[in-house]
């Protein structure tokens, strides 16, 4: 009998914001050297974000798009998970490496995690690698030209936002606030800047990196916005220095 092949190994890679030129080198040769190459699948037959950034860099590699898709219910995304993640082991037992590319940072909110996850409570023997990458945050500040933080000040990143009590209470903590894909929430939360008089040193961010990057400074002129789905938001409180 002829012996089982060596497990191939699961790279979850940050690729990054959006441009292709900020995935970093260890990233770019995992995609380069795995020869299968996984992403979220985009919507409605386009290519998802992901897989926009590592187009450039995909040549003879398997492609494999994996459906993640977009619900709350609970049953529905474990049971797209579960497949994802059988997907994924028929490659990994026949020794092959998969590299996964995630948007942005693979330990910041990202799908990787819960594949991850699945493919070790189904399969505890998996090899599993994270590669990390530049998040959306530190991407929109470079993209403001200025630093996300300084000294002493304390940062706090929010997802989607809930409630909005949840920014309130965050803004009663830290000195920059970030909240992602904030379009759902824009005209609320704006109300909530303009009674804490952070307006002026708010900014708007949409798809930061990209060819498609938009800017917008100082929100008092725009309590309404129709925004993307990428689009984050920066709080910063004036500065006591």
């Amino acid at each position: 009998m002829a012996e089982s092949p060596h497990l191939g190994t699961l790279y979850g890679v940050g690729v990054g914001p959006g441009d292709p030129e900020l995935l970093s080198i260890k990233g770019l040769r995992c995609i380069e050297s795995c020869p299968i190459v996984a992403y979220p699948a985009g919507i409605n037959g386009n290519p998802g974000i992901a897989e926009q950034i590592i187009a450039p860099w995909l040549t003879s590699q398997q492609q494999l798009p994996l459906i993640f898709p977009y619900v709350q219910d609970e049953i529905s995304l474990q049971e797209a998970w579960k497949k994802s993640a059988l997907t994924v082991w028929d490659y990994l037992s026949q020794g092959q490496n998969v590299a996964f590319a995630c948007e942005g940072d693979v330990g910041v909110y990202s799908s990787f995690n819960y594949l991850a996850e699945t493919l070790l409570s189904l399969h505890p023997q998996a090899d599993i690698h994270r590669i990390p990458g530049i998040s959306s945050p530190m991407a929109a500040a470079a993209a403001l030209k200025m630093p996300l933080t300084l000294q002493r000040d304390r940062l706090a990143i929010l997802p989607t936002l809930q409630r909005l009590e949840d920014l309130t209470a965050t803004l009663a903590l830290a000195d920059v606030v970030v909240l992602l894909k904030v379009s759902r929430v824009y005209e609320d939360v704006w109300k909530i800047l303009k009674q804490e008089n952070l307006l002026p040193t708010s900014c708007i961010v949409i798809r930061a990196s990209t060819c498609d990057q938009k800017i917008y400074r100082n929100l008092e002129q725009y309590p309404t916005l129709q925004l993307p789905y990428f689009s984050l938001l920066i709080i910063k409180k004036p500065s006591n220095r």
